[in-house]
């Protein structure tokens, strides 16, 4: 193993290239590493613009407070980039993520492969070598091209509000992008649609979902006095504001709330969601920060 103790810089030195949209890299690289994307525990995909990371918390707090060993791969990070990588509910340390980067160099070979494809192949397989009983994906860009949708069929697609992102890699309109993103859902797939700031994003996201044979969830999450008003097929309860702080979070936790709710997944009661919501941290977004004077 190279003595490094920064995986990140490790990373950048072995893949220098940046974004470049393509599957075929990360497929042919997981194939020499066992295809280890068909063995991690069910899969909750979540793609957007705006959101991806807070959702994941809530999904993350909602399920390990219902006592489930809980997977995630989020981008970016805010301090050490093994925050990306969470396997069993604790964060990846250094050794094990340069001994997964040995193993990713020698299976790749030297071919062209992007950082974040070199990434989620360490996420993949740290993942299916940890018993854990689900696993949250987030989306690094876009949806269609992205390394993380090499899931055949996750539990559940989630598609968080969408805008102007990423224009030179997906589109300049949002229903170029919205098409991108939405490309994430798959046949027989529960989809779960956060409302969407344009009528047109919404329009695109629904047609692919019909087109895929995806059944929308239906749901709702609005303002209450002390909290929020959330209506699923499965629930109907007032909670109490999310610990994540903003107006916005309310969509961000009702899109949680619809994930957990979704055919297929396990019931959660009302008790265990609100402790999740209240347990939920998505550090430096919308943070209040206490003066330095005290």
């Amino acid at each position: 193993m190279l003595p490094t103790l920064d995986p990140l810089a490790r990373l950048n030195g072995l893949y220098p290239t940046g974004i470049d949209f393509s599957l075929a890299r990360i497929a042919r690289l997981l194939d020499r590493l066992g295809r280890p994307q068909d063995r991690l525990p069910p899969v909750v995909h979540v793609a957007g613009t705006n959101g991806k990371g807070s959702v994941v918390a809530v999904l993350r707090a909602c399920l390990e407070a219902a006592g489930y060993r809980i997977h995630a791969y989020t981008s970016p990070h805010l301090v050490r980039f093994n925050e990306r990588i969470v396997a069993a509910g604790r964060e990846i340390g250094d050794d094990a993520l340069n001994a997964l980067i040995d193993e990713i160099e020698a299976a790749n070979a030297g071919a062209p492969l992007t950082v974040f494809e070199a990434t989620t192949a360490a996420a993949m397989l740290a993942f299916a070598r940890a018993p854990a009983d689900f696993t949250l994906l987030e989306t690094g860009v876009g949806g269609r091209l992205d390394a993380t949708n090499v899931v055949r069929r996750p539990a559940v697609a989630a598609i968080t509000p969408i805008g102007l992102d990423h224009q030179r890699l997906l589109g300049n309109t949002v229903s170029a992008i919205a098409a991108e993103k939405a490309a994430i859902l798959k046949p027989g797939v529960p989809a779960v649609v956060a409302p969407q700031p344009e009528e047109e994003a919404r329009a695109v996201i629904e047609s692919f979902a019909a087109r895929a044979g995806a059944p929308l969830v239906a749901w709702s999450a609005r303002p209450a006095p002390n909290g929020f008003a959330f209506r699923s097929p499965r629930r109907s309860a007032v909670f109490a504001p999310p610990a994540l702080f903003g107006a916005h979070q309310i969509v961000n936790a009702g899109t949680a709330l619809a994930c957990l709710d979704a055919p297929g997944m396990p019931r959660l009661s009302d008790a265990t969601v609100a402790r999740g919501l209240a347990a939920a941290r998505w550090p430096a977004r919308l943070q209040r920060l206490p003066r330095a004077d005290g």
